[in-house]
């Protein structure tokens, strides 16, 4: 085995710019299939990171306008979402909707201290909230049932806006702000990617909107469904019991607005799963092309060595032997250069990653080692098919025709 490495490295340094340009174009082939993987994998851990399938077993609810006439109504009517429609969608959707939570906005609100102000959207949410939106709490703690409870005017502020307006993220925790002209207690400070609101208790904000009932939006927590038919059913039954209780055609999809996070989690899914097998599908057509070059090389190889094989096959050796050293050579090549190709691409996905860590849909475009495993097994693989069939040509070298040419 030791001999056999030896004389397929002596014949590679023989021919060191043939061999060069040759392993060039398979370690730019594994460059960019690396670079391809990298890429693909951020685009997936940046949608894992901002939806969980538990985040994504909900639905969205929104008010909008009639486009058909009902009952008497006219087209164009208003449909508002009511604090009412939340036990109705529980209780005539027992088998599939586990928990009903409604959000107050209070559009573009100022809240200032002596130090600084901003002006942001006030949400008057649930303690679930911060699951669900997947904020992460860096000092204090988010809304509680006592909060809602009591009505009290405690908020929460994004990292960006506690340091506007106090200077330091942690620092504001149990500071006031002025918002609508009232005194309120900040107890928490969340970070998150894009999302930069501000939060109150739902009760409270309902309480200062003067109790009309009118809610923003609602989510629909769901249960009990697998894949797209379920969600799609759950959707229909959710719009059929609005559309009951606010009078409106059950098939007038724009009187509310649904945002199913199931179905849409599911489209995505596949989404990612096809992206993936594409970025394989270009990166492997990619290496093609030096795999082919590797195959060429390798029949002008047995070519230029056409007495050496004679003259080897004269003296005893057997096909085989003459086929594993020209298949070896093939793998060694297309392995050597592919795996500077690996290093390169990982270096470059690091890069990468580094300058997109602040970018929320594309985390960690890198490669992990069960991506350097799969690439492993296509350089053998591509290296042993590029070389099968100019060491099946040398396994025909006839050893009198061998020693004759010229």
């Amino acid at each position: 085995m030791i001999d056999l490495f030896r004389e397929i490295f002596q014949t590679l340094s023989n021919n060191r710019t043939r061999t060069a340009l040759t392993g060039l174009a398979v370690a730019w082939g594994i460059f960019m299939l690396i670079v391809l993987l990298g890429m693909s994998r951020g685009v997936y851990n940046g949608f894992a990171s901002n939806m969980t399938i538990d985040n994504a077993r909900s639905i969205s609810v929104y008010g909008g306008f009639t486009s058909k006439a009902y009952k008497g109504y006219s087209d164009g009517r208003r449909i508002s979402l009511e604090n009412g429609d939340i036990g109705v969608i529980e209780s005539e959707n027992r088998s599939h909707v586990d928990q009903v939570i409604a959000a107050k906005t209070i559009d573009t609100a100022k809240v200032s201290t002596p130090r600084d102000y901003i002006s942001d959207n006030i949400y008057g949410h649930f303690p679930v909230e911060a699951e669900r939106g997947n904020l992460k709490i860096i000092s204090g703690r988010f809304l509680n049932d006592r909060d809602l409870d009591q009505k009290r005017k405690v908020i929460v502020l994004h990292e960006q806006n506690a340091r506007t307006l106090f200077g330091d993220d942690v620092e504001a925790v149990g500071q006031t702000v002025t918002l609508l002209g009232v005194a309120w207690q900040v107890v928490g400070v969340y970070a998150h990617d894009w999302e930069k609101s501000t939060y109150v208790p739902f009760t409270t904000a309902m309480f200062l909107s003067g109790n009309d009932d009118n809610v923003s939006d609602m989510t629909v927590r769901i249960r009990n469904v697998e894949n797209e038919a379920d969600g799609e059913a759950v959707e229909n039954e959710i719009r059929a019991t609005l559309a009951r209780a606010h009078d409106f055609d059950p098939e007038d999809l724009s009187a509310v607005h649904i945002w199913n996070r199931f179905t849409s989690y599911l489209t995505q899914l596949t989404a990612m799963s096809i992206l993936d097998y594409a970025v394989w599908v270009i990166g492997i057509f990619t290496l093609l092309s030096g795999i082919v070059g590797v195959s060429n090389i390798m029949f002008v190889s047995v070519r230029e060595r056409t007495h050496e094989l004679g003259i080897r096959r004269a003296i005893g050796a057997k096909p085989r032997s003459i086929l594993v050293q020209i298949v070896t050579e093939s793998v060694v090549i297309t392995t050597l250069f592919g795996y500077a190709g690996v290093a390169l691409g990982m270096i470059v996905t690091g890069v990468i990653a580094y300058l997109t860590k602040e970018t929320p849909f594309l985390k960690d475009p890198t490669v992990d080692l069960s991506i350097a495993i799969k690439v492993t097994v296509v350089l053998i693989v591509a290296g042993a098919f590029a070389g099968l069939f100019p060491a099946i040509k040398a396994t025909k070298v006839k050893p009198v025709e061998a020693l004759r040419d010229e």
